[in-house]
């Protein structure tokens, strides 16, 4: 709801291609301020329109295009069990105990498992880092696996992005090694018997951090043991600026909130990353032939797949290998694999999520069908059933959960939600009701354990419990639009000055304009995914290039490939384009309308 209590329409689009009404994102009081932003600080008015819709208010604005880690960086102690955390973890250091790192499958665990081992090879000590199997072992630690750490001589065990919901795991090794838990999971009351458990979601934290993804967790414990080793005189300590191409890695991939810190981690990982300073990471670009500066888009569609590739369907220490090497041939070999297994997955991913679609559209019938999705198959690969979900989720606009079960009858699952619908606490409950054998999570997305025959007691649980909630939450969303511009308007230009209120993503989302009254031109399908490919042409006879991403069987894609000579309301999202090292913008569809005469 606007500040004058009613929704303004876009463009009298009630109902779009995409079935979804748009919206003013600005109400009038956010207008006004946009003016006031845009006089008091010299912005172009369209940067001041994007920051106004987002919230950021007129002093705020030079602090948010500029952010400081200095200035955002709270202190680590703020965090619970952080002091004990650092000062265990300086002890080690200081007496060169054996540590041993054991982290997360996915790309925040293997950041924050790199960026923990680079910290303390700088004191000549190369901590081993262990990551789980997806398929046998499961999220976690697990007994096996952290005895085993013991029994190599471990006094130190650190967990990241992962150790808060195993405490067998833990209490196994009780009274051999000491266990730090860094972690930003959400949980219950009950914490495992760690030394140390420095989680912002765990329920009795207070530091308000709770947005962070582990590796920024992780990046304040380090901060916060700098500042011990530092008070009892240890010199020439790591400079910790140089690992945040890291921070920003994890917290892009692990869609997080980028504002406030995050933002900052963001901002000042990508100028690291430019330097390359990451032998690891710069092999992974060549392999994944990134052109053009760094984006936060790069990380989360480019890189962040690949090193993901690894924990899904191949070696899971393969990540956390690649962001630790030193050696640029071994580097490249590691990238290579990646970027292999990157495109099986994509192979495997495409013919899993038709499966799960239909399943979905069989469900729907004439209907609207559940509220939240639950799809499984005993064929899938369980690595991949996140991106099922995520891909559900996009394309039916509601929660979704896929689950592959193997052929003894047990499940492993995903889940991924809707802005202001919290997953992970919807997992927890089924746990604590005793339907999922284990879960957890965060508010966008969860990993879930169930058996086969407890699959129609998940559907009705979700159902119940989220039904309300989530129709809610549709009924009430709206594809929200920036302005309106045209394809002569569309430059270069707009492209950089729309760049300086980025990086766009979670809690910050990539401006939306409205491209009213554009005929489509050339339009074809191209590459496996269901892409549409086509030029925009304006009244005047100016065109543009554009693009719907993963638009293939949708209404929106057969209008546009149908043509027509009467034109279109399209929307989306304006980006920068780099080929053969030329820049130019381009429009980025997300949806489309019919216009009335």
């Amino acid at each position: 709801m606007s500040a004058f209590g009613t929704e303004r329409i876009f463009l009298n689009v009630e109902r779009s291609l995409g079935g979804r009404r748009w919206l003013h994102a600005l109400d009038p009081r956010s207008e006004a301020l946009a003016t006031q932003m845009s006089q008091a600080h010299g912005l172009p008015d369209i940067v001041s329109r994007v920051l106004a819709a987002r919230g950021i208010a007129p002093d705020d604005a030079e602090r948010f295009l500029a952010p400081t880690i200095r200035d955002l960086m709270p202190d680590p102690s703020n965090l619970t069990d952080m002091d004990v955390a650092a000062a265990r973890i300086a002890d080690a250091i200081a007496r060169k105990e054996r540590i041993a790192i054991f982290g997360d499958y996915d790309v925040d665990g293997a950041a924050s498992a790199a960026l923990l081992h680079r910290y303390l090879l700088r004191f000549g000590i190369e901590a081993p880092i262990r990551i789980p199997d997806r398929l046998t072992e499961g999220y976690g630690p697990n007994p096996a696996a952290l005895t085993a750490l013991a029994d190599a001589g471990a006094t130190l065990i650190v967990t990241v992005d992962c150790g808060t919901t195993s405490p067998e795991a833990i209490a196994a090794v009780a009274g051999r090694a000491d266990v730090v838990v860094l972690d930003h999971h959400q949980t219950g009351a009950e914490l495992p018997a760690a030394l140390a458990v420095v989680n912002p979601n765990r329920q009795d934290d207070l530091s308000g951090l709770g947005h962070l993804c582990a590796a920024g967790v992780v990046f304040m414990t380090l901060v916060s043991v700098s500042r011990v080793l530092r008070a009892r005189g240890v010199p020439n300590l790591p400079d910790l600026m140089d690992e945040l191409d890291l921070v920003a890695l994890a917290t892009v991939c692990d869609v997080v909130p980028l504002l406030g810190l995050n933002r900052a981690f963001v901002i000042r990982g990508m100028a690291a990353m430019r330097a390359q300073r990451n032998v690891g990471l710069a092999a992974l670009a060549r392999a994944a032939r990134l052109s053009g500066p760094i984006s936060s888009h790069h990380l989360g569609f480019l890189l962040g797949p690949r090193i993901n590739a690894g924990g899904r369907i191949g070696d899971p220490a393969l990540g956390s290998r690649l962001l630790t090497v030193d050696d640029v041939n071994e580097a490249d070999e590691i990238a290579g694999r990646l970027h292999l297994l990157n495109e099986e997955r994509q192979t495997m991913e495409r013919a899993m999520l038709d499966q799960a679609e239909l399943e979905v559209l069989g469900e729907q019938g004439d209907g609207p069908g559940p509220s939240v999705l639950v799809t499984a198959r005993e064929n899938w690969h369980p690595g991949i059933v996140g991106l099922v979900a995520a891909r559900l989720k996009e394309r039916f606009n509601r929660p979704a959960i896929a689950i592959a079960f193997d052929a003894a009858g047990k499940g492993s699952g995903s889940a991924r939600s809707i802005p202001g619908f919290n997953i992970g606490g919807l997992v927890r409950e089924a746990v604590l009701a005793g339907i999922l054998e284990k879960g957890g999570g965060h508010a966008m997305a969860a990993g879930l354990t169930i058996r086969r025959e407890r699959l129609g007691d998940l559907r009705s649980f979700v159902e119940a419990a989220a039904s309300d909630k989530v129709e809610a939450l549709r009924d009430a969303d709206g594809l929200r639009l920036d302005g309106a511009i045209s394809a002569r308007g569309l430059t270069l230009e707009l492209a950089e000055t729309l760049r300086r209120a980025g990086p766009y993503g979670s809690g910050h989302a990539q401006p939306v304009f409205a491209m009213p009254r554009h005929r489509v031109q050339n339009a074809q399908l191209f590459g496996a995914g269901g892409h549409v490919r086509l030029r925009l042409a304006a009244a005047d006879g100016a065109a543009v290039s554009a693009v719907a991403f993963r638009a293939g069987g949708t209404p929106m894609a057969e209008r546009l490939l149908a043509g027509s000579d009467r034109p279109l309301h399209l929307a989306g999202s304006i980006t920068l384009d780099h080929f053969q090292g030329r820049a130019q913008a381009a429009f980025r569809i997300v949806d489309a309308a019919e216009t009335v005469e």
